[in-house]
């Protein structure tokens, strides 16, 4: 199914939503259909073009907003990766690569001491693992007293930024030093804790069939059970509905004790 709709990396969630989505349009197809009293062969065969239809589009759909969901991850992932190498690095290499991304974006920068400088600017980089407090930032108001400047971080908090707004001072966050360093190619490589271990198919596993699911299995399957009491097609309600109330059975009894 995924090379037909030209999908890569397509999910089992996803593949199970254009089932349920390709199932459903053609049982409606065939209901609608058949009430208008055509031949059940064409009825068939109608409901069957529909769901593939249905099948083709609802793939489509998925695919994109999946692959806006892949690359959003992306790039948090890689913003995040060069937050923390920053808030890690030596502050003499932060203002040697800040400096090193300014000039590749066509900007006069310079050092001027343990700061940068720009066209009268003072740049102050300081990155941390916390947003910065507002005494951090009153710290840096009594250093640097009426010299114009803007602050490169991480991140503030709420209080930090309105002192800085009150005083006429800047603030570039971390996702506006993070666009700098990537649309100039200029991010440091290797990066400090760059390689963290991705979640893998056996932690998604564990996460999925851990003994705190079986709960949520089990109400899933009783609702959808329940259902079925009241649908026009009530197998697949009763299919399902079973499936869940068993895998929550398994889970609880089998399942992993601790998500790692």
């Amino acid at each position: 199914m995924a090379k037909i709709i030209g999908m890569k990396r397509f999910s089992l969630a996803d593949i199970a939503d254009v089932l349920f989505y390709t199932v459903s349009a053609a049982f409606v197809a065939f209901g609608i259909l058949r009430y208008f009293r055509l031949n059940v062969w064409l009825c068939l065969l109608f409901s069957l073009l529909f769901a593939a239809a249905t099948c083709v589009g609802a793939g489509l759909l998925l695919s994109g907003s999946r692959q806006k969901k892949v690359k959003g991850k992306r790039e948090k992932e890689d913003r995040d990766a060069l937050l923390l190498h920053l808030a890690l690095e030596k502050e003499e290499r932060v203002r040697a690569a800040l400096l090193s991304a300014l000039i590749a974006d066509g900007r006069s920068a310079n050092l001027k001491g343990d700061v940068l400088e720009e066209d009268g600017v003072l740049l102050i980089p300081l990155f941390t693992m916390e947003p910065l407090s507002a005494d951090t930032v009153a710290a840096l108001l009594r250093t640097y007293g009426e010299e114009r400047f803007t602050l490169l971080c991480n991140g503030v908090s709420a209080e930090a930024e309105k002192l800085l707004l009150r005083f006429g001072k800047g603030v570039q966050k971390g996702d506006e030093v993070y666009s700098l360093f990537a649309r100039t190619g200029t991010t440091p490589n290797p990066l400090i804790c760059g390689h963290l271990p991705r979640r893998t198919l056996k932690t998604s596993l564990r996460r999925s069939f851990s003994k705190e699911n079986a709960r949520p299995f089990f109400v899933s399957g009783l609702v959808l059970l329940f259902m079925s009491l009241f649908t026009l097609f009530p197998l697949y309600y009763l299919i399902a509905g079973c499936v869940l109330v068993v895998t929550a059975v398994v889970v609880r009894a089998v399942g992993f004790a601790q998500v790692t």
